[in-house]
C-alpha cells in the first residue's frame, strides 16, 4: 500500500476522491458524476456533460454576463450570466473588467456586458458569486487578468521565490519582477507552491499554454453574444488533480474504467508529468473501497465525535456563523501530573484539528475550546504546534489568537462547500 495515494471512485452515484496518507484520509471530496453515455463516447465530451444545463454553474466557468442592476449602497452589482440566473459581483472585485458592450459611463452600469468568472457556489439563499478578475489555472502557475502583478506563493522561501521570479521573467522576456507590474501588462501571474519541484521546461509549458488560452478567450469574446459560456472547466474531480503537490501523492488510483479514461486524457493534456502515477485498480477479490475502508473513512469524516489515541475526543459542531470544536479528556485519566496530561491531550487534539479542518473542508471562523491549562508556557507550546500544523494546509488557514476565555480562534479560506 502506498504511503500517499489519491483515490477516485464511484460511491452512491457520486464521484468520491480520497487523499490517503498512511492509511488515513487527509482530504475527502464528493462531486456529481458525469453521465456514462458521454464518457464512453469521448472523454472530451465528458468534460462538457456536467455543464450542458446552464443552471449548473461551476466554479471557474467564464461567461459573458449582463449587469442587471447595481446596488451601490452595498457595493455590489447583480450580473445575469444566463436567462434568469443571477450572480453577485462585488464592485471592489470589478478591477479592469473586460467589457464586450459598454455604456457611456466609465464605471460599470446597468446593461453593460462583460466577462465574469464563477468564483463561489450559491450558499442557501445567497447568489453565486462572480469576479471580473479572470483566472486560468495551471499546475505550476495561475494567469490573472485583473491583477497584473507577478507574485510567488508565500509558502516558498526567499531563495525559491527569487529563482522562480527569474524563470518567469525569462519566459516572458522581462528583465525584472518590477517589469511585470507596469500598467498595460495584459496578464498577471501567480507562481504556485507546486513550481518548487518543477523543471524550468515544465513551468515554461504551463505559462505558454495559459497565455495562449487567455489570448484566445479574450479574442473570441468580441464576437460572442451575451450569456455565452467562453470557458467550461472540466469536472472538479479532474481539476483538483492540479492541486496535488508533486510530493503529496505517490499514486493516483481508480477502480472505474470510465474514470480511468477521463483521468488519463486530462493528465495527458494538462499534467503529462503525472501520467506515470495513474493506475487502474483491478483486484476483484479485494475491491479498492474495501482495501482502503473508504466507507468507514467517509463515515468518520461526517461524525460529530472524533476519538484521540490518548482516550480524549473532539466534538465538532458546524453552525451558521462558525464551527465550534470542543476538546474533552474522555477516557484519559489525569494521573498525578494533571497539567502534563492536559498538555498531552491538547497537543494531540491540535494535530487532529488541523487534519479535520482539511478533511471536512471546514472554512470561515473556527473556535477551538481546548482543555484549560494554567501554565503560559504550555499555552505557548500548544499554539506553536497548532500554527505549524495549520500551515501544512494547502488552503490558507490562520491561527488568530487565544482569547481570555482560552478559546483559540482560527480562520480558513472558503474554496468549496464543506464535505457534510
Amino acid at each position: 500500500m502506498n504511503k500517499k495515494s489519491y483515490l477516485i471512485t464511484r460511491m452512491d452515484g457520486y464521484i468520491c476522491s480520497f487523499l490517503m496518507q498512511d492509511g488515513r484520509a487527509v482530504e475527502i471530496h464528493r462531486d456529481s458524476f458525469v453521465a456514462d453515455d458521454a464518457t464512453e463516447t469521448s472523454p472530451n465530451a465528458a468534460l462538457q456533460t456536467a455543464h450542458e444545463d446552464d443552471k449548473n454553474l461551476c466554479i471557474g466557468d467564464i461567461y459573458i454576463g449582463k449587469i442587471k442592476n447595481i446596488a451601490r449602497q452595498i457595493g455590489a452589482a447583480f450580473v445575469e450570466v444566463s436567462p434568469g440566473k443571477v450572480c453577485h459581483l462585488s464592485l471592489r472585485d470589478a478591477v479592469h473588467p473586460v467589457f464586450t458592450k459598454k455604456g457611456s459611463s466609465a464605471q460599470p452600469q446597468e446593461g453593460d456586458e462583460l466577462l465574469v468568472q464563477i468564483s463561489r457556489d450559491s450558499i442557501k439563499s445567497k447568489y453565486p458569486s462572480v469576479t471580473t478578475n479572470l483566472t486560468l489555472h495551471g499546475k505550476y502557475v495561475l494567469l490573472t487578468t485583473g491583477n497584473t502583478r507577478l507574485s510567488v506563493s508565500a509558502k516558498l522561501n526567499q531563495t525559491e521565490k527569487t529563482r522562480l521570479l527569474e524563470v518567469i521573467n525569462e519566459i516572458l522576456g522581462r528583465q525584472t519582477s518590477e517589469a511585470c507590474q507596469k500598467d498595460g501588462d495584459t496578464y498577471g501571474w501567480l507562481v504556485r507552491t507546486n513550481a518548487k519541484e518543477a523543471s524550468d521546461e515544465r513551468i515554461r509549458d504551463d505559462v505558454l499554454r495559459l497565455k495562449a488560452q487567455g489570448d484566445r478567450l479574450i479574442a473570441q469574446a468580441r464576437y460572442r453574444t451575451c450569456f455565452s459560456c467562453l470557458l467550461r472547466t472540466p469536472p472538479r474531480y479532474l481539476t483538483r488533480l492540479q492541486d496535488l503537490y508533486s510530493t503529496e501523492a505517490d499514486a493516483i488510483l481508480t477502480d472505474d474504467e470510465v474514470l480511468f479514461t477521463q483521468i488519463k486524457e486530462y493528465l495527458s493534456q494538462y499534467q503529462p508529468e503525472d501520467l506515470g502515477k495513474l493506475q487502474l485498480y483491478k483486484d476483484h477479490l479485494l475491491p479498492m473501497q474495501k482495501l482502503y475502508a473508504l466507507e468507514r473513512q467517509l463515515s468518520m469524516a461526517l461524525s460529530e465525535k472524533v476519538w484521540l489515541k490518548s482516550g480524549g475526543y473532539l466534538v465538532i459542531q458546524p453552525t451558521e456563523a462558525l464551527t465550534a470544536i470542543d476538546v474533552n479528556t474522555g477516557k484519559c485519566s489525569g494521573g498525578k501530573n494533571q497539567e502534563a496530561t492536559f498538555l498531552k491531550i491538547n497537543k494531540e487534539a491540535a494535530v487532529e484539528i488541523a487534519r479535520q479542518l482539511r478533511l471536512r473542508n471546514l472554512s470561515g471562523i473556527i473556535i477551538a475550546d481546548f482543555i484549560n491549562m494554567k501554565s503560559k508556557e504550555a499555552q505557548k507550546e500548544l499554539l506553536h504546534l497548532l500554527d505549524v500544523q495549520l500551515k501544512q494546509d494547502p488552503i490558507p488557514t490562520a491561527l488568530i489568537d487565544m482569547t481570555k476565555l482560552s478559546l483559540v480562534e482560527i480562520t480558513r479560506m472558503k474554496r468549496e462547500k464543506p464535505l457534510a
